[in-house]
């Protein structure tokens, strides 16, 4: 498109045409899982028609054209990132997998009693736990940077959080709890000043704005297919070669290795070292044409219009009675989480279903975030390019209702 239309963008998500309870389908959930184009749909269904094959080892032109198509996907992930190299480009089941082959490949050779890894108290579990775990096997510590009431990062307690001990630095580029854009290339740089790797967990950025893996500098950085309008059950691990080629392989199985007797195994090359198995292949070639998708929208259209969205739903649920919002940090993407007086979030999202809203309501996996604002839980509404002034505005109407109910 040569222009951002929203409309336009719209009719390319089939799911979005529907009623729900007699009303128009407001679906303000992309955080938890984005939708669809047609595109995406078509090209999977496409490739169980025509292409469906197991890669790398077959001789028949089925199996040619599917790793033809699966390599072609690894090579739109690496562009869609700026990497310098498809081999750094790892297919997983998602930004979760991505996380834990890090810590249990390098944390285990590289982290070890007495060490430190640092996160902060925003990130999401699958942020957390997998550095948890690897600490309890370790005896290493976990870190943690802080966040003001205003949902953003205590820049000025980093440099001292990182020591002669921190072995890496795990941080979210956005939260998907209080919608904060961290400046993980600044982050980045301070860590690299003391020889620090770092991880960015990128679940809820490349949706929103361009990401360019050289450009931050970051040693690994991870995302999900199913929120990038793509399929379930895929996602990214990006790391740089340096980084990947001395690390031991995640899991074994098929097409790790390059020999097996019963005396010895010789792994594979990255980044076949670290896809055993049968990988997704209907799942990378659906999250290539997601990425396609974006690109033919255009990413720095995409990121304009999310950013006059954020305006236009912050001052529209900032003018609901008893409405606050949990997270305004100067620089946000996406994300909206809110209490309403004192109605519970489950109670709003029950209510705003039957007006056909679709939220989110709970914890969101940052139970540490909801800690730190004295909540147990909050609602979520999250936005993505085929989102509407309209469909705000649906949100606040349905909000009032919930006011009213609760009366």
């Amino acid at each position: 498109m040569s222009t951002f239309d929203v409309q336009q963008v719209r009719a390319d998500f089939p799911l979005l045409r529907q009623e729900v309870r007699g009303r128009p389908l407001v679906y303000l959930d992309s955080a938890a899982t984005a939708q669809k184009p047609q595109a995406v749909i078509d090209a999977i269904v496409r490739f169980y028609q025509h292409d469906n094959a197991n890669v790398h080892r077959g001789v028949h032109i089925l199996s040619e054209r599917a790793t033809e198509a699966y390599e072609g996907a690894r090579e739109t992930v690496r562009g869609f990132l700026n990497a310098r190299d498809a081999r750094e480009i790892i297919f997983v089941r998602g930004t979760t997998e991505a996380i834990n082959l890090v810590a249990q490949t390098y944390g285990r050779k590289h982290i070890g009693a007495g060490d430190e890894v640092l996160i902060t108290q925003m990130e999401h579990h699958a942020n957390i736990v997998p550095w948890r775990m690897l600490c309890e096997q370790t005896g290493a510590t976990l870190k943690v940077i802080p966040v003001d009431e205003r949902g953003e990062l205590v820049l000025d307690a980093v440099d001292a959080l990182l020591t002669d001990k921190t072995r890496i630095l795990a941080v979210t580029h956005v939260s998907n709890a209080l919608g904060t854009v961290n400046p993980v290339k600044e982050l980045t740089r301070r860590a690299h000043a003391k020889g620090i790797p770092v991880l960015v967990d990128g679940a809820q950025s490349v949706t929103h704005f361009p990401v360019d893996v050289q450009d931050l500098g970051c040693d690994f950085y991870a995302f999900s297919g199913h929120k990038t309008f793509g399929p379930t059950g895929i996602g990214v691990l990006y790391g740089r070669l340096e980084r990947l080629e001395p690390m031991p392989p995640y899991q074994g199985g098929g097409d790790m290795i390059l020999s097996v007797t019963m005396e010895k195994v010789t792994y594979n090359r990255v980044p076949h070292r670290f896809e055993a198995g049968t990988p997704n292949l209907e799942g990378a070639v659906g999250l290539a044409a997601a990425i396609r998708y974006l690109q033919g929208v255009g990413l720095s259209a995409i990121a304009e219009h999310d950013r006059e969205m954020m305006a236009y739903a912050t001052a529209a649920l900032e003018a609901v009675p008893g409405l606050r919002l949990i997270g305004t940090a100067r620089e946000k993407a996406g994300v909206l989480s809110f209490t309403l007086e004192d109605i519970h979030p489950h109670d709003v999202g029950t209510i705003l279903d039957r007006e056909g809203i679709c939220i989110r309501t709970g914890h969101h996996c940052a139970q540490p975030v909801m800690q730190h604002f004295k909540l147990p839980a909050t609602a979520r509404a999250s936005l993505a390019l085929y989102n509407t002034r309209e469909d705000v505005d649906a949100l606040v109407r349905g909000l009032h209702k919930v006011r009213e109910v609760f009366g």
